[in-house]
């Protein structure tokens, strides 16, 4: 799968600045995660798409935790990281669109800032699905975009410009339908923004010249509304949606 392919090479290549970032590795989000983990009805646990293993380092704490990813860079930053954290993870290279895990073999299901690169998600959430039990959670943490058209347009050029494996940021109306869809039930949300720094953000995935010329056009080019919307500031950094969606498998 090309798209897949391509994700893991450009995600590979970056692990380290992501395990640094401080969007990915800190955050509210993370302390939240680590308290629903620390009840007792949760045992063992899913990152899905870890990338750099931070949802798997918060949950890890209290329960068993595999941590899934389609870059061997990405899963040797996690095996070294959660051991010199003193946390037992296990590491599995594999597609979210085919899970080499048994039914029913996870009570929560998590993915963090890595759903919107999937390149099939209806059938990456069947999978999230069948690997997590009845009365299980599965909690999608993750960019999303606008309900509003010319920001949800806008947000997917910006997107895409930045890094060629991005697929969607999907629309929380659309998370809730895809979840439901996928046998979880009805989904709870809320959502904030995240200030993203235009450079840094690009040179944590090594964005080409010539990407960067065209998302600096685009971006000084969006219309005022747009440009209002993300609060795009003098130095192209801007505010960026961000949502938690939690539901129960049915």
């Amino acid at each position: 799968m090309e798209q897949s392919r391509l994700s893991g090479k450009q995600f590979g290549s970056a692990a380290e600045k992501y395990l640094e970032s401080p969007v990915h590795a800190k955050g509210n989000d993370l302390e939240r995660l680590s308290g629903i983990a620390s009840t007792s009805k949760y045992r063992k646990a899913l990152d899905l798409g870890c990338g750099a293993g931070h949802a798997a380092y918060a949950v890890a704490k209290w329960c068993g935790t595999t941590a899934c990813d389609i870059s061997d860079g990405m899963l040797e930053i996690v095996s070294r990281e959660s051991k010199r954290r003193n946390l037992d993870i296990e590491t599995v290279n594999a597609q979210a669109e085919n899970l080499p895990f048994e039914d029913d073999s996870f009570c929560l299901t998590v993915t963090r800032y890595s759903a919107h690169h999937w390149f099939d998600i209806e059938q990456s959430l069947s999978e999230a699905s069948r690997v997590t039990k009845r009365g299980g959670r599965m909690i999608v943490i993750d960019s999303v975009s606008p309900e509003f058209a010319l920001y949800d347009t806008a947000i997917q050029t910006i997107e895409l410009l930045r890094d060629a494996s991005h697929v969607r940021n999907y629309r929380v109306s659309e998370w809730r339908r895809m979840l439901e869809n996928a046998g979880f039930g009805k989904a709870e949300s809320d959502c904030w923004k995240v200030r993203i720094d235009f450079a840094s953000w690009i040179r944590r995935i090594g964005t080409s010249p010539g990407r960067v010329s065209a998302l600096k056009e685009a971006l000084t080019g969006l219309p005022g509304e747009a440009k209002a919307y993300f609060n795009i500031g003098e130095d192209l950094s801007f505010d960026l949606d961000v949502a938690w969606i939690s539901a129960e498998k049915g």
